[in-house]
């Protein structure tokens, strides 16, 4: 823990604006990036179809042991919204020889817990525990994923607490704004369905979720990965023996999505705010592009950092808004690139023009080689850190999955970060943001922000 922080100190003093420090004593120029390695790891797939990795990886006794299931929301119908959530949620109460207590109680008897998430378009169940007691974990994992019980009694409970949930959502600003956002990108793809409604989760029953279960999760869409100290050959038996008799299902079929975006400021009206939610973006490239790592660089400069262009301008400068920030948010074959900020309601229309004025600047001007230098050390720091876990590499490891992308991605990532130039920046904001095709939305109070936003495209409320 303390070296971690101590990376994240090294990064954040890296990034702050040159001083008198900085001007005392110049730090000696970097040497080349060392290529991030991929520890060898063994990949086989049973005669079921199912996806082994094994990574042997630290030096601490743990091991962690997850399936990855290619199914979540974008397996949901029109009606079906947060069905695949519920059925997570019905997953973790208990298998047909397991209650939810037996799998807490074995979890923490190995050193460890066991998790069930459901995700967009990837979801899984997860452990973590010592060494000693992987195959366990397999079993475990094995059982909770392949028998659940789905207890009736439970699901009245779960219903009310996903209620819950949704109703504390729309109290956000933020999450309001996050919705018009998806929905006008997506429409009625499973992408643009951010919430569903009450009528919607009170008439799920334990029916549509064990059909949701069995439609969408079998070996052919599962990838088992273990990553940490552990006997291969003792997991690679327990794999077999746990998942080897588990049928195939179907194949994952991820409805591919059509985004649509055009210059139109979208209002979500709240009367009283004190402050403006907007949302400024479109939809960009995904990761099986070859540009998507300079999109990463770019974005990274423009809004994606503490030390980027727009926080410097909208934060620092202008102080319109306290933790503004940009980002590129992937899915399968899918992208968008979104700048989010809460600014002060008195000056939404102002700090919606200086976040213009920046993406126009980086489109007609190259940034200098030591500002695009800034950015590449924080990113390849950012990318060490990433791979510095065993829920890290597993993460990163279902990412290649995921889109198709083979190993050599991550060992030339911070070589290919460190090629882009100033030139390609340019290009990449030419290419891929134009503000005439950026959606806007705005939570916040009409009355005040109308005019003050009328001149940035069609107003929709």
């Amino acid at each position: 823990m303390k070296k971690i922080l101590f990376l994240i100190f090294c990064t954040a003093v890296w990034l702050l604006p040159a001083g008198p420090l900085r001007a005392q004593q110049a730090p000696p120029p970097g040497g080349e990036p060392k290529p991030f390695t991929l520890p060898d790891k063994t990949t086989l797939t049973l005669d079921n179809g199912l996806d082994v990795t094994l990574v042997p990886y630290g030096a601490l006794p743990k091991v962690t042991v997850r399936a990855v299931v290619r199914t979540g929301n974008i397996h949901e119908g029109p009606e079906e919204v947060w069905l695949a959530d519920l059925m997570g949620d019905l997953m973790k109460e208990g298998t047909t020889t397991r209650t939810a207590e037996d799998i807490a109680r074995e979890a923490a008897d190995m050193g460890g817990s066991v998790e069930v998430a459901v995700g967009v378009d990837q979801s899984f169940v997860s452990g973590d525990v010592l060494s000693e007691y992987g195959p366990a974990l397999v079993e475990l994992i094995a059982d909770i994923l392949q028998h659940p019980a789905f207890p009736a009694s439970e699901l009245d409970r779960l219903k009310r607490d996903r209620i819950r949930q949704v109703s504390i959502a729309r109290t956000q600003p933020g999450t309001l704004a996050l919705e018009t956002f998806r929905s006008v990108l997506y429409g009625d793809h499973p992408y643009g369905r951010l919430f569903p409604t009450e009528a919607m989760l009170q008439s799920y029953t334990v029916e549509d979720i064990r059909r949701f279960y069995e439609e969408n999760v079998g070996t052919g869409r599962t990838h088992v990965y273990v990553v940490g100290r552990f006997d291969e050959a003792a997991m690679e038996d327990a794999i077999r023996t746990a998942f080897g008799d588990w049928a195939r299902g179907s194949e994952p079929a991820l409805p591919l999505p059509q985004p649509r975006s055009e210059r139109a400021v979208h209002l979500v009206d709240l009367p009283g705010a004190a402050q403006s939610n907007v949302y400024i973006g479109l939809p960009v490239i995904d990761p099986s592009h070859e540009d998507y790592v300079a999109l990463q660089v770019t974005n990274a400069l423009l809004g994606g950092s503490f030390a980027s262009r727009i926080t410097s301008n909208i934060r620092e400068d202008k102080g319109y808004t306290y933790s503004p920030y940009s980002t590129v948010s992937a899915r399968y074959r899918d992208a968008y690139w979104a700048e989010i900020a809460a600014v002060t309601t008195s000056v939404t229309g102002p700090a919606i023009q200086e976040i213009f004025n920046e993406i126009e600047r980086l489109r007609a001007e190259p940034p200098s080689p030591d500002e695009l230098e800034g950015i590449q050390n924080y990113l390849a720091g950012t990318f060490v850190l990433q791979n510095s876990s065993r829920s890290g590499i597993i993460g990163q490891l279902a990412f290649l999955d995921l889109h198709g992308l083979d190993d050599d991605y991550l060992g030339t990532y911070v070589q290919r970060v460190y090629a882009v130039t100033p030139e390609e920046v340019q290009r990449i904001a030419q290419t891929y943001l134009n503000p005439e095709d950026m959606v806007i939305v705005i939570a916040g109070d009409v009355a005040q922000i109308r005019d003050q936003v009328d001149d940035f495209g069609p107003l929709v409320q």
